[in-house]
């Protein structure tokens, strides 16, 4: 994928290797290229499925008590190496803390799905963004008490946003 004018993309000699994480399983959506997934999960009403490994399956213990899970995940396809983006619905570029992209020096993703099921094999969920085959890092109780902020505020996407996509 091409740098956007206004873009700003780091030496790929400043990426180390710090971290061991493992994958516990994947996602298996029906967005099978990043044109088809949607830029954010409450933009889709398809339904998913998490599939975790069979080692990490008793870790679902409980899960089917709760309504919404936040869901972890590796973007794989991710541009590892901008610091600052263009995204196409903006005016500007920003730094790409400032952002939800996908493209970012640790492709980490997270969703607040809905959990429909607790599966066999894992989760059917809805409400998710993310490809086809996406490896699953981690999956969390979502809590309304503590994980929801009315009153949060992003300034740059407030002020900037081109007013057909205000939603993003």
């Amino acid at each position: 994928m091409p740098v956007r004018p206004g873009e700003l993309e780091l030496d790929h000699d400043c990426l180390t290797q710090d971290a061991w994480l493992s994958f516990i399983g994947h996602i298996e959506t029906p967005f099978h290229t990043r044109a088809d997934c949607p830029r954010n999960g409450r933009k889709t009403t398809e339904v998913a499925y998490v599939r975790v490994k069979p080692d990490f399956l008793p870790a679902l213990k409980s899960l089917e008590t709760c309504s919404h899970v936040i869901i972890f995940y590796w973007m794989h396809e991710a541009i590892r190496t901008l610091v600052q983006q263009c995204p196409k619905f903006a005016q500007n570029s920003h730094g790409t803390f400032a952002l939800r992209s996908p493209n970012r020096p640790n492709p980490i993703a997270i969703s607040v799905v809905e959990l429909l099921e607790v599966l066999p094999d894992g989760l059917k969920i809805r409400y998710i963004d993310c490809l086809n085959g996406t490896p699953l890092l981690d999956i969390k109780p979502y809590f309304h008490q503590t994980d929801a902020i009315p009153t949060s505020e992003v300034g740059w996407h407030i002020s900037e946003v081109k007013e057909e996509d205000s939603t993003a």
